[in-house]
């Protein structure tokens, strides 16, 4: 059994002769899970975009091995078919494109003219592929060569999609709760199925039945019979379904995008685990004044928990909060940074959101400061700003510091000083009246930051450790090592784009620290999936 996303044998583990560390939840062994579908070698394959990689889960073990490695030519994986031939076909996201995996191995580009795309099928030796935007198209492709043709267009927000024993393709209109049909050689596309909740993916099981998986926090799915129309819900509780594959005994295996992992899921909307779901991430980490540890999860907000409420994976899911990175509690709210350009305000006790600014260039990490105003790294414009509300229910921004290289997370220490940390320029550094005075530099990639009585913490993601600062002396150390953060040891790749043709794309890596009431730190082990508790030992432990 592959024990860990980031380490095939679980060697890497982190050390530290200061600090007791505590995984606060198992690591998650697959990093996000879309696209399913079975190869013909009888096992399940999970395209996993956050990763950018496609991994082989055999059903009857769990067992996971990486089939398409994220070192390789595909960036962002979000579905994948096979063909007559047993090649993999791959829509890889982010950059609009379309691969070809042979059956032993090889690579071949297929199209670059797709945007964004999503869902894709076989149907014999003919491939198909959708766009996931506004107006995206439906189009055949040709692995062979020849120009893509457009059977239509129109589609809102296009993704997974089958061909129907009436011999149509099936696909959703994620926005519009509509799922359409056309036949594979074109023709008018028809409305076939409206109010359905929230319709990420489209699937026929072995007896023909039409199952339609919902993106939403219910994880509802909606079953209608083609030749009478009638629907059958029920609400499964897998948060953000993402794909569905059915195998020769019709058992149903779903993904979801908001938690990972695989999960068989009967008609009447029972489940088995085959791969726990877990934390894809976790970006940004807080814990408020009672203790509870928050995680900024790109899709969603959760916590690590110990207890039988969880999700799965020893996480709780609170709410889908798509593509959140930052976070900090502040008395009983939280507020959040999207690298998508915007910082919210939420209510955990209202469930109630409220959008503080848009347009911000990759916001990541975020922090009170001691005025009650909103600080932010607004890591694409080299920017700190500040946010203010007024009484009027309006912000406003100004900028506290500009020219920086690649600011990433905040923090204050109790004189009300500013710090930030600059993962391209490998400082932290003090912002005095619009200067950034280094404070610590020569580091690597130091991203999550935190201050703690007189002394600095930030996560130096590129060397995988912990380091410490003295805010008195300026002395430096490394208080823990061997962390699973960023990329699994060995492995370098070009990282996508932020944005693909207007619409989301592949979210930073950001591995977020924070100083609990206690004293103690939580610690982003993104590449891992889980959150490290830091408890400090009494100076006699050594």
């Amino acid at each position: 059994m592959r024990p860990s996303r980031y380490d095939d044998t679980d060697n890497t583990r982190p050390t530290s002769r200061r600090w007791d560390l505590r995984r606060l939840n198992p690591p998650n062994r697959l990093w996000g899970s879309n696209g399913v579908t079975f190869g013909p070698d009888g096992r399940l394959y999970v395209a996993q975009f956050l990763a950018g990689q496609i991994s082989a889960v055999d059903i009857a073990s769990g067992d996971i091995d990486v089939v398409v490695p994220l070192d390789g030519p595909v960036q962002a994986p979000d579905d994948l078919a096979f063909g007559a031939d047993g090649s993999m076909y791959i829509a890889d996201l982010t950059p609009g494109r379309v691969w070809r995996r042979s059956p032993e191995g090889a690579y071949s580009l297929v199209s670059d003219q797709v945007q964004v795309p999503n869902g894709i099928t076989c149907v014999g030796d003919r491939l198909f592929v959708n766009e996931m935007k506004m107006n995206g198209r439906l189009l055949e492709l040709f692995p062979d060569g020849g120009e893509p043709v457009v059977l239509t267009d129109g589609l809102a927000l296009g993704n997974a999609m089958q061909l129907g024993p009436d011999g149509c393709l099936y696909y959703p209109h994620m926005i519009g709760n509509q799922v359409w049909r056309i036949p594979p050689d074109g023709g008018t596309p028809e409305l076939f199925a409206e109010e359905v909740d929230d319709p990420v993916a489209v699937r026929f099981d072995k007896g023909g039945v039409l199952v339609v998986l919902s993106r939403g926090p219910a994880g509802i799915v909606t079953r209608i019979d083609l030749a009478t129309g009638a629907r059958s819900v029920v609400v499964s509780g897998v948060l953000g379904l993402d794909n569905a594959a059915f195998d020769a005994e019709n058992r149903m295996f779903v993904s979801s995008f908001g938690s990972g992992g695989v999960t068989e899921m009967r008609e009447d909307g029972r489940t088995r685990e085959i791969v726990p779901r877990g934390l894809s991430g976790p970006f940004g980490v807080t814990v408020d004044l009672r203790g509870t540890v928050y995680a900024a999860d790109h899709y969603r907000l959760a916590s690590p928990g110990d207890s039988g409420e969880h999700d799965s994976g020893g996480v709780i899911t609170h709410e889908l909060q798509p593509f959140i990175h930052g976070i900090t509690a502040d008395d009983g709210l939280l507020h959040f940074a999207s690298e998508y350009g915007d910082v919210r305000t939420y209510d955990p006790v209202r469930k109630t959101t409220r959008i503080r600014v848009r347009g911000l260039n990759e916001p990541t990490g975020i922090e009170r400061s001691p005025d009650g105003a909103l600080v932010v790294a607004e890591s694409g414009a080299g920017r700190v700003v500040r946010i203010d509300g007024r009484i009027d229910g309006t912000d406003t921004v100004t900028v506290l510091a500009e020219g920086l290289h690649h600011p990433v997370d905040i923090a204050f220490d109790a004189e009300g000083r500013c710090y930030v940390s600059d993962d391209e320029l490998g400082a932290v550094l003090r912002l005095d009246d619009g200067e950034a005075v280094p404070v610590a530099d020569g580091l690597g990639a130091p991203q999550g930051l935190a201050v703690r009585g007189d002394e600095l913490f930030t996560v130096d993601v590129e060397h995988r450790c912990l380091r410490a600062v003295s805010l008195t002396t300026g002395e430096t150390r490394i208080d823990a090592e061997d962390l699973a953060v960023g990329l699994p040891p060995g492995i370098t790749r070009t990282e996508p784009a932020l944005f693909a043709a207007g619409m989301p794309g592949s979210p930073h890596s950001f591995a977020g620290l924070a100083v609990a009431p206690d004293g103690t730190l939580v610690l982003s082990a993104n590449g891992e999936g889980s959150i490290l508790r830091l408890s400090a030992r009494a100076p006699s432990e050594g």
